[in-house]
């Protein structure tokens, strides 16, 4: 308990927090490229996932690739791509340039999986009957893809944004590993100085950007749900049990009976 109040005073440490300070100071700069590396990364891996996931999700072909996909690419270890391709280009790159762009890739490969999962998962749970009755009205495919199941899907599209960006924010952490920014560099130097306040307090800032974050993504699914749609097919199931037949069973008349 004295080594979490002892880290909780590191961070409200004014002097952590003055322009000017020594490496890995000050604290804000530090969150700004934690900030700017998540964003990159995710951004790159939406603009990759996002309509590879909607094609998938709309006509219904690679689910299996989905799958198969997915799943390899979660069982990629983060830290050793970081270093095979921070070697690979630093033949051909400046060593920071070279860092960076490792960098980059491997958070990208982290983040694509749950952004191609919540966009594939998202169009796939919206209503086949809309769609039909979408088509049937004479609307075109990008049309049914835009205006219906798109905005249909937001909440779920925005879960695998959301899983993402988690993710990458936890995992921004190995940047410090290969020379970069980024909260890591707190704790990678509290690690080289046995300062255990330094270690839990960057630990600490990481966890409470993580859990800013995800609150401000599940306002956001919140918001974007459409009223209704989620407990659509709740409904229709109840409904199918009311209607339901019971199991037929014949019950005889006492008049029946004694004359059997």
């Amino acid at each position: 308990m004295n080594l979490f109040v002892s880290a909780i005073q590191w961070i409200l440490d004014p002097a952590n927090w003055v322009p000017g300070s020594q490496s890995p100071l000050p604290i804000q700069d530090r969150l700004a490229e934690h900030l700017l590396y998540t964003f990159v990364s995710v951004l790159i891996a939406a603009v990759i996932a996002l309509p590879l996931g909607f094609y998938i999700g709309h006509t219904g072909k690679g689910r299996q690739f989905v799958i198969s996909f997915t799943g390899a690419m979660r069982a990629l270890p983060t830290l050793g791509v970081l270093f095979f391709l921070t070697m690979v280009l630093g033949y051909s790159m400046v060593s920071t340039t070279a860092n960076f762009v490792g960098t980059m890739i491997a958070l990208v490969l982290l983040a694509i999986p749950s952004i191609l999962a919540g966009a594939y998962a998202g169009l796939e749970s919206v209503d086949r009957q809309t769609i039909d009755s979408a088509r049937a009205s004479g609307m075109t495919e990008m049309q049914i893809l835009t205006k219906v199941e798109i905005p249909l899907s937001l909440p779920l599209i925005i879960g695998g944004l959301r899983a993402g960006v988690l993710q990458v924010i936890a995992t921004v952490v190995i940047a410090s590993y290969v020379g970069l920014g980024g909260l890591g560099r707190i704790i990678a130097s509290g690690i080289g100085l046995n300062d255990y306040d330094r270690i839990l307090g960057g630990a600490i800032l990481i966890t409470a950007l993580a859990l800013l974050i995800d609150g401000v993504f599940a306002v956001i699914q919140r918001l974007t749900a459409t009223p209704g749609v989620g407990s659509t097919r709740q409904t229709e199931k109840q409904s199918l049990r009311r209607r339901a037949p019971g199991p037929s069973t014949t019950v005889g008349t006492p008049l029946q009976e004694r004359e059997s």
